[in-house]
């Protein structure tokens, strides 16, 4: 298959990870954000009512794509939806993203706590949180939900500790694993379907340096 970007670091492929992951051989590290609230209708914090708060049909997509995935990686870090925390694979372990400002409307008021999903053994190095605070916004740059590039180089960081070592994402969404695996001197493989985020992607990819818009908001 044809990749849709390619770099020193990052490989991008344009189509459906289900059909492309058997494709591609073993990696080391899952490291994911699959897709959750896909219907969600507007932002919604602690200060900020968003225009129309949250819809239930949350996809159950990246749940298999998750099991699949585990079979062709050493571990897995995996940043999910709440209310699809406990339809995932058991994790070894799971820590959080802690935001204080509120990351959207629960079914029992605003959601502070971000779950992640650790699987496999944890390398090698020295120990540290498995958890963080994070007041970031992301910039944005297209995407409708584009993770903090700070989450992913902190998970890269974590989940990865030798520049020889793969990481997988099947849900590249605008590519933010991809420039955190990037920066960090990891060799990547994204998979993205939608072909308008593919293009945001690469775009992001090509850049030489992280470019100043890319900086974390806090």
């Amino acid at each position: 298959m044809v990749p849709y970007y390619q770099d020193e670091y990052v490989t991008l492929y344009c189509g459906d990870c289900r059909e492309i992951v058997p494709t591609l051989g073993k990696f080391d590290l899952l490291l994911t954000d699959p897709p959750y609230g896909v219907d969600f209708k507007g932002k919604a914090t602690k200060s900020h009512k968003g225009n129309g708060g949250y819809i239930s049909n949350d996809s159950d997509i990246g749940v298999s794509v998750v099991k699949q995935c585990l079979d062709v990686c050493d571990r897995g870090i995996v940043f999910t939806g709440n209310r699809l925390l406990h339809d995932y694979p058991k994790p070894r372990d799971i820590g959080c993203v802690y935001c204080p400002a509120g990351v959207g409307t629960g079914r029992w008021g605003f959601i502070c706590f971000h779950a992640i999903l650790f699987y496999g053994k944890r390398p090698g190095g020295p120990t540290s949180p498995s958890s963080f605070i994070s007041h970031s916004v992301s910039p944005s740059n297209g995407h409708p939900c584009p993770k903090p590039i700070n989450w992913m180089t902190w998970a890269v960081t974590i989940g990865s500790r030798s520049p020889h070592e793969t990481i997988l994402d099947p849900f590249a969404g605008s590519g933010t694993t991809g420039v955190a695996a990037k920066l960090l001197n990891r060799k990547c493989t994204l998979i993205e379907k939608e072909e308008k985020y593919c293009e945001i992607a690469a775009r992001r990819l090509s850049q030489g340096v992280l470019p100043l818009w890319e900086k974390e908001v806090e």
